[in-house]
């Protein structure tokens, strides 16, 4: 993420800074996923992310020129998603179109696209089946991003079955990288062009 985010503010269109960026967002997913499934408290884990999705908000715009809501804003709504389709799983496919379309219309950062990760990483399953679906949809991003480099996203799942699914140390604070990386990229930037 730091790579693909100094790629954007330094270097544009250097491609290579933004390949290796791709693998972030899942890896993101997957820690958000297993935050879910560990959390002590759900209402502090949501809390803390909405603050630091609306904290980030200016820095985020501020740094990339941006006018959609940043990743932050994705994830919430993935982590409200995966708690609302567990107390309803008859819902639940429901609740995860209704999440795709928050942030599809809503125009958070990788939009429908990324709450159908959350979902499908939230189901994740070594099985043939869910490979196929996680295949098919990093397949599908270059109707999306017809760069192409998205699809590089799915080579993430790799490092899935290489977890213990156990609970990690705390990390409470772990999402106020996201901000204050940005911040500290843009700032050095704009001491370079001075």
């Amino acid at each position: 993420m730091v790579i693909d985010h100094v790629g954007y503010i330094f270097f544009q269109g250097l491609t290579p800074l933004h390949l290796i960026g791709r693998l972030s967002f899942p890896l993101f997913v997957w820690l958000l996923v297993q935050g879910e499934q560990h959390t002590r408290n759900f209402q502090r884990y949501a809390l803390r992310l909405l603050g630091l999705a609306i904290a980030s908000q200016p820095i985020y715009q501020l740094a990339f020129d941006a006018q959609d809501l940043n990743v932050l804003f994705t994830l919430l709504t993935g982590l409200g998603c995966l708690r609302l389709g567990q107390l309803r799983p008859a819902f639940q496919g429901l609740v995860w179109l209704g999440g795709a379309g928050l942030a599809e219309f809503g125009q958070f950062n990788y939009g429908g696209y990324g709450i159908a990760m959350i979902a499908l990483v939230g189901h994740y399953k070594p099985t043939v089946l869910w490979w196929a679906v996680w295949i098919a949809l990093s397949g599908c991003t270059v109707l999306w991003w017809p760069d192409g480099w998205q699809a590089l996203a799915g080579i993430a799942a790799i490092a899935f079955p290489l977890a213990n699914q156990q609970r990690g140390p705390k990390g409470r604070w772990f999402y106020l990288f996201y901000p204050l990386h940005i911040l500290i990229i843009w700032l050095v930037h704009q001491m370079a062009i001075a």
